[in-house]
């Protein structure tokens, strides 16, 4: 048995304007973002991301899905809805919890497929990023298949480069530091050989050093094998650069998740642990899969831009989104089989 597990930065994924269920103190926050954000173009963009979600796992769906940037559980509803709609052998439910502290009310979650895994709620936690201005949750949840195996699993969205790269990179090292510590005490808890994946928007790239030093992820496979500590293997190595299909039926080579200024970063990235590396109980990570799901009508026809975005909703959101798109984040996927 093989899973597919994916994640994705949705880009914005709030309810419309008037959502009579909004937080006051959001509805404030984000009344001038949401002018214009109406039920219809709500719609559309779930049914956009939707068209996305089917297609990955070669057009079955993934079996579990990470997201960020939703706004509540309402939205991821809808989402699953649609989805739900479209693959009929697919039956997604969502594990999410509030995020008391991000200044946006975005949140982290997962979707997964209820026919292959069921999650206990006393495994599902959401891990404070303490900093101190608010900043997201990460999203922790035990998925069990029907066989009997766990997969930890932490979903992140990391502190953005507002304000600059090198002096918000602190804000990300704190980050890197409580995944780092959840790591730890997972293993102390339920195992050093519990399968563990983090995957996520980082809002670094594999080199920086929130990564490499503050998460301990490394892009040496050898030595997490070999390691008795709290490492992960950063599979995102092995997608610096991918040949896609665009649109209009070319070929271009793509060297990111997101595009800024024409510049390429792999920002979404997918670590394993030594566990998931060596198949120590009963479930092992298939390297050579993992990539960039650069749907061709997500990717831009123009050199180096990435993602075709659906877009922020700004004053007026008619006059800021492109219908037509989607997010500005690809999605990436790996494959975990199941032995034993």
């Amino acid at each position: 048995m093989t899973y597919h597990i994916s994640f994705w930065n949705l880009e914005n994924l709030f309810a419309p304007e008037n959502f009579p269920n909004r937080e006051p103190w959001l509805a404030t926050a984000v009344a001038a973002d949401l002018s214009g954000w109406t039920e219809d173009l709500f719609r559309q963009k779930i049914s956009q991301l939707a068209t996305v979600i089917m297609q990955l796992a070669n057009g079955t769906g993934p079996d579990i899905l990470g997201v960020c940037e939703v706004e509540n559980r309402f939205v991821l509803d809808a989402l699953v809805s649609e989805v739900n709609s479209r693959l009929e052998l697919r039956n997604y439910d969502v594990i999410h919890a509030d995020s008391t502290l991000d200044q946006r009310g975005i949140d982290t979650a997962f979707i997964f497929d209820q026919n292959n895994f069921s999650v206990d709620p006393n495994s599902v936690f959401s891990h404070f990023v303490m900093r101190r201005t608010g900043t997201r949750d990460i999203t922790q949840a035990t998925f069990q298949t029907n066989s009997g195996h766990e997969l930890v699993a932490l979903c992140n969205h990391w502190p953005s480069r507002s304000g600059g790269a090198v002096e918000s990179a602190g804000f990300r090292a704190t980050a890197g530091e409580t995944l780092s510590y959840w790591h730890e005490r997972i293993r102390e808890e339920v195992g050093n050989d519990m399968p563990v994946i983090a995957l996520g928007d980082f809002n670094d790239d594999p080199f920086d050093n929130s990564i490499q030093y503050n998460a301990n992820a490394s892009r040496e496979r050898g030595d997490v094998e070999r390691s008795r500590s709290a490492r992960f293997y950063n599979l995102a190595w092995n997608y610096l650069s991918q040949m896609v299909e665009d649109h209009r039926g070319g070929e271009r080579i793509i060297n990111g998740t997101l595009y800024y200024h024409n510049d390429g970063n792999i920002f979404d990235q997918i670590l394993v642990n030594r566990s998931l590396l060596n198949g120590e109980r009963g479930l092992v990570i298939q390297e050579e899969s993992v990539h960039i799901d650069a749907i061709p009508q997500m990717v831009d026809h123009r050199v180096n831009i990435g993602p075709i975005r659906f877009g922020l909703p700004k004053g007026n959101a008619a006059d800021n989104i492109n219908t037509n798109g989607f997010s500005d984040h690809f999605p990436v996927s790996v494959t975990v089989a199941e032995h034993g």
